[in-house]
């Protein structure tokens, strides 16, 4: 299963993207190589996901954009984090913790239910 990327669950995106430029601003690949790197290669992000969650948070405020050049010495849109994206990520990442550890909790019960026995 861990050989096989997945897809993410939608509404992680963004949460993902903002922890990515938390680090610092950079160009679309970059967020996307990034995640794809810290999660061992299990998450992957594509095009079709990665840029219109850019462009929706770009909208929201949460991030904004700047051209720049690139690694390869070629013109890149660059995303940054806002003030506000920083309040959001912090935000969002505690809720995050908090709704993955209940899950985590549920996954690894060892305890029947009541209705089961």
């Amino acid at each position: 299963m861990a050989s096989t990327p997945m897809e993410l669950l939608q509404g992680t995106l963004d949460l993902l993207v903002l922890r990515t430029l938390a680090w610092g601003p950079t160009h679309g690949y970059g967020v996307a190589r990034w995640i794809q790197h810290v999660t061992g290669d299990v998450l992957r992000v594509e095009e079709g996901s990665l840029y219109p969650a850019l462009h929706r948070l770009e909208k929201r405020r949460l991030i904004k954009a700047s051209w720049g050049l690139s690694e390869n010495n070629r013109r890149a849109k660059y995303y940054d984090l806002t003030a506000d994206g920083r309040a959001t990520l912090r935000r969002e990442s505690s809720t995050w913790t908090i709704y993955a550890a209940a899950v985590a909790k549920v996954l690894g019960s060892r305890e029947q239910p009541e209705w089961a026995r």
